[in-house]
């Protein structure tokens, strides 16, 4: 079953970026705000055929879909779609496309075939329920030390065996209870590199409520998903999340906290705590 998800008042959307709250790891700090950007999950059907859910900025969404239609050979010109129709809720955009005969009977002899291409790890799922799902409510766990999250960037750089030689790889890694590495696993997918941190945790009989989990790339949506189905404590990012990434994380009370090239770590869930 989706999540509660509205119909919005205004039928537009920009990719305008959010404000999100957060506060700096540091003592006493303030509360303060960030500029997040905007994502929402995006349900493509032709003809009444769902096809694709991907998770895409809510700006030029009719672009989109006819880039998409084009570069997937979905249709072979923008004369084989007649209409676009657009519902739009609070995370998410339901787009209903008609699309000419010869391209809907080409598009089903072609859609086993099909693989997402978008890198968002949600390419070719074909409900909003599955993009957007109901996960459990975690119990609170306790933030890391700050100490714990002091020079990651270049101790999780060290951590990466293939990385260093090969380049081209994300990396997903336990920091213990004592703050120090424990396991590290790399892939080309970030999904694929948590998924085997996972897998590589559960074998260990690793209590996943302890320490901390880092993820080298973007922490996207399904990332989310994933940490709070494998009920991780802490998730640490090096790169800032999107505005409805965090939303999920306090949802769920994930903690969630990004490291910033040159500034202090940010907690953005939960936000409702001071950092000790």
């Amino acid at each position: 079953m989706v999540c509660p998800i509205e119909p919005t008042a205004n039928d537009s959307a920009t990719d305008a970026p959010a404000p999100v709250a957060y506060r700096e790891y540091l003592p006493d700090a303030p509360l303060s705000h960030a500029a997040l950007a905007a994502e929402i999950a995006l349900a493509i059907t032709y003809n009444g055929l769902n096809q694709a859910v991907m998770m895409v900025s809510p700006g030029d969404i009719e672009d989109f879909i006819r880039g998409f239609s084009l570069s997937n050979a979905i249709i072979d010109s923008p004369d084989e779609i007649y209409d676009i129709r657009l519902s739009r809720f609070d995370q998410a955009c339901q787009a209903d496309v008609q699309i000419s005969s010869r391209a809907f009977w080409a598009l089903k002899d072609h859609r086993r075939q099909m693989a997402g291409t978008s890198g968002c790890g949600l390419c070719g799922v074909e409900a909003l329920e599955q993009a957007l799902p109901q996960l459990e409510i975690l119990p609170p766990a306790p933030l890391p030390p700050a100490a714990h999250l002091a020079g990651i960037r270049q101790r999780i750089e060290q951590a990466q065996p293939m990385a260093r030689s090969s380049g081209a790889l994300h990396a997903a890694l336990y920091f213990g209870a004592d703050g120090e590495p424990l396991l590290c696993r790399e892939d080309i997918g970030r999904h694929n590199a948590l998924d085997k941190l996972i897998g590589a945790m559960r074998f260990a009989g690793l209590d996943p409520r302890q320490g901390f989990v880092a993820v080298t790339s973007r922490c996207s949506l399904e990332l989310i998903h994933k940490a709070v189905r494998a009920r991780l404590g802490t998730l640490v990012s090096l790169s800032a999340p999107t505005a409805l990434t965090v939303r999920w994380a306090r949802r769920h009370r994930l903690n969630l906290i990004h490291i910033p090239h040159r500034s202090a770590p940010r907690i953005y869930s939960p936000i409702q705590e001071q950092p000790e």
